[in-house]
């Protein structure tokens, strides 16, 4: 028997809609890693973006366990010297909440071409109204 492998134009892509109240961010970003990678389809290729759409809603709602508001902090650098630029998760919160769910998500996806390619599926929006209706969205909960 030979293993089967999926091809890129064999995979049907659902809409999966998350609400995020009330949830725990590093628990709903690895649910949604899930979904954006594939893994809860009986055809999960490693190698091919066999995953779905994800559209994230409240995600100013959304909980830190713990002392993460006060103590995590996402940092970056400008490749200057003295460049370090730090911005605390209670402050992200408060500027771009939706980041905050795209850094965590994109933590848990692979480090290459594919993951890039992945993360353009997931769209997160602070309140409860988002663009993609049309698209009818199946609602996904999260425990």
């Amino acid at each position: 028997m030979k293993t089967f492998s999926v091809k890129e134009q064999d995979v049907e892509r659902a809409w999966h809609l998350v609400d995020l109240e009330g949830k725990t961010v590093g628990r709903a970003a690895s649910e949604i890693a899930k979904l954006l990678r594939g893994k809860h389809k009986p055809i999960y290729t490693p190698h091919v973006d066999c995953g779905d759409f994800v559209v994230c809603i409240n995600a100013d709602k959304v909980e830190f366990s713990g002392n993460k508001l006060t103590d995590k902090m996402y940092r970056r650098h400008s490749l200057y010297p003295g460049g370090l630029k730090e911005i605390g998760a209670g402050e992200l919160m408060e500027k771009a909440p939706e980041k905050v769910i795209e850094f965590a998500v994109q933590g848990m996806l692979p480090k290459n071409t594919l993951g890039r390619k992945i993360i353009k599926k997931l769209k997160v929006y602070s309140g409860a109204d988002h663009p993609h209706s049309a698209q009818q969205p199946q609602t996904f909960e999260i425990d």
